[in-house]
Order: structure tokens, then sequence, then C-alpha cells
């Protein structure tokens, strides 16, 4: 196909056009066109062979025009808020987000926010120049001031976490509190007795569910726990391994420790063997996996995964659904935690 596209565009004085992507790929006019405006309908091979032949031709629909005629962009936004200590978490919703417009008609706009003074900026700018379709927003809080703003504009948007608004909107996020259940069970599956949740408080609604579902699942089973909420003992590595050997220093030390955060675990068991405390002897450890550095390093950790990968997928396959006109109380889905038990 690459060979015969390139001799089409050396033959066109003028730039390709849907013609051109259903004369090289043997497709109806119909199905180009119907694949590069919402392809989500076609199967997943038809996307992408139009997408591969529009790549290699070189066709980049007329934005201007499309607006003009439709009133749309074909663009989403993704506002990346800052995830600090997180690990590839910006390469890997993205990538999953990307992986899902492909062969679709949208194209995917990232705007960074680091104004933690101004969260609403951001949002305001794609409201007020229509540069986008619909918004992604990341690390939502309870009462989040930009999810407000979009609930009154009625701006089609899709968060990643859940609110506490009356309004309803589309969101996906990962399910904490099955999360935290597992880690519960497993962790006095073996005979672990003393806990302790290390969640850094980030202001966000992930954190307030966390801890809520932590304290609610020992409560079930007749005990209770503590949560790390010193103040800065999580805001870096360096903070989070003197933390641990702060914990080995105790009369009696957590010997079963729930964490939501991989750097965050990494430096903290640094700080716990630092003064000769083993992981798997003295005390057990879960994590919130989303990266395979955990297990590269700790063989035997146990771990739950969070795909953010297919996270991403979700986010826009919701936020197109949205933009279509899909209701919001139909958009709203958890992502389920995968335990990877590898302890014996």
């Amino acid at each position: 196909m690459r060979v015969a596209a390139l001799m089409m565009v050396e033959n066109r004085s003028k730039p390709p056009t849907l013609k051109t992507i259903a004369d090289l790929t043997g497709l109806s006019l119909s199905t180009v066109s119907l694949s590069l405006r919402d392809g989500s309908r076609l199967k997943k091979e038809t996307r992408e062979k139009i997408a591969q032949a529009a790549a290699e031709v070189g066709y980049v629909p007329n934005r201007a025009g499309v607006r003009l005629r439709t009133g749309q962009t074909n663009v989403l936004s993704l506002i990346l808020s800052p995830a600090r200590n997180t690990i590839n978490y910006a390469q890997q919703i993205i990538e999953g987000i990307g992986a899902h417009l492909m062969g679709t008609k949208y194209h995917l706009n990232v705007i960074p926010d680091f104004q933690h003074d101004k969260p609403e900026d951001a949002v305001r700018y794609v409201l007020q120049s229509r540069a986008a379709d619909g918004i992604i927003l990341t690390h939502t809080s309870a009462r989040d001031p930009r999810v407000q703003m979009l609930l009154d504009s009625g701006f089609p948007f899709v968060s990643h976490g859940r609110t506490e608004f009356y309004g309803a909107h589309a969101f996906h996020d990962f399910h904490v509190e099955r999360y935290v259940q597992m880690a519960v069970s497993r962790l006095l599956e073996r005979g672990r007795k003393r806990f302790l949740l290390v969640a850094e408080d980030d202001g966000t609604t992930n954190f307030a569910k966390i801890v809520g579902g932590f304290h609610r699942c020992l409560a079930q089973n007749g005990m209770t726990g503590e949560v790390a909420t010193e103040t800065g003992i999580l805001v870096s590595t360096e903070t989070a391994r003197s933390f641990g050997g702060a914990l080995a220093d105790r009369p009696e030390p957590y010997d079963a420790i729930i964490s939501n955060n991989e750097l965050t675990t990494i430096a903290l068991m640094g700080g716990l063997a630092d003064h000769n405390l083993v992981e798997g002897r003295d005390y057990s450890l879960i994590c919130r996996q989303t990266t395979d550095i955990l297990p590269t390093l700790f063989p035997g950790i146990d771990t739950v995964g969070e795909d953010l990968s297919e996270t991403g997928r979700e986010l826009a396959r919701l936020l197109i659904a949205r933009v279509n006109g899909a209701q919001a109380e139909t958009l709203q889905t958890l992502h389920p935690p995968t335990p990877h038990w590898r302890s014996t």
C-alpha cells in the first residue's frame, strides 16, 4: 500500500482527498468518510486500514471547513494536572486515549495545567475559544471548581475520578474501595494485625474514598487501622524513605501496610530495609500497581493492578459518547482492580 500511495501522491497536484483514500483502500467513499468522522461503528480492521492509508498519503481534514459546516472541531482536550510521585501517568493515559482515537475523526490536544491557584483557567480557555468538542479532566476533587464550571456550561466532558456534585457527569475511576477490600482480606489471610494505609492527601476524591474504604473494611472485620497523615512525609521519595525508617523504630511496627503509590512504596521499603525490616518476614505490603517496576525490584511483592492505558481508552470512549449526545448517567464506569498475589 505504501508504494501505491506514494505514486498516487506524486501524480497529483492537489492535496489528497477522501476519494484518494477510497481508491487506495478499495473501500467506498461513504465508508472512508464515516471512519474519519466517527469510526466507532466500523470494524477495528477497517478503521486501521483507512487510518493507515490516510497517514501514508498525508490526508489532513480541513478543520476550518469542518467547523464552519458542523460547528465541531473534531478535537478533544486533555487537561492534564500534575501527578506528584507518579510513574508514567501522563504517558500511559495519553497512549490509551490515542489508541482509541485511531481511525476516528478526533484528534487529541493536551493542555498542561500546573496553576494550583487557578485550576479553572485551562477549562475557561477551552470554553471561550471553543478549541475542542469535549474535555477530559484528571485528578478531580470532591467539589472540583472545573467540574462545576463545565456542568454550568453544559459542555461535554469526562473526569478521571469521581466527585460529589448532585448533577450527574461522565466519569471513569479506579475502584479503590474494591482495591482496599482485596488488600485487607489478603493481609488478614497472612495473619497480619497492625494496619497502616499510606496514601497522600492530594485533595482528590480518590484519597477520600480509599481512606473511607480502608476504615469500613477493617471495621467489618472487627479491627482498626491508621492512616499516614503526618504533614510532609510523602512529598518526596526522600521524606518517604525517612518515614519508613521512623516506622521501623516504633515499639510495635506495623505489620500490614497498604500503599497507593509505587514510588512512595519503593522509598518506604528502602527506609524499612535500612533498619533491617524485611517485607514478607517482618511485615507484608500491598501496593496499587500501574507499571512493572515494583515486581521487577521485588518479585515476591503482592500488588493490585490498574491499567492506565485502558483507563485512557475508556475516558476517550466515554467522552466521544457524551459529545454525541449520550446521557451522562449512562457514562459512569469503574476500573476493576486486578490482584497479583506473588507472595507465598
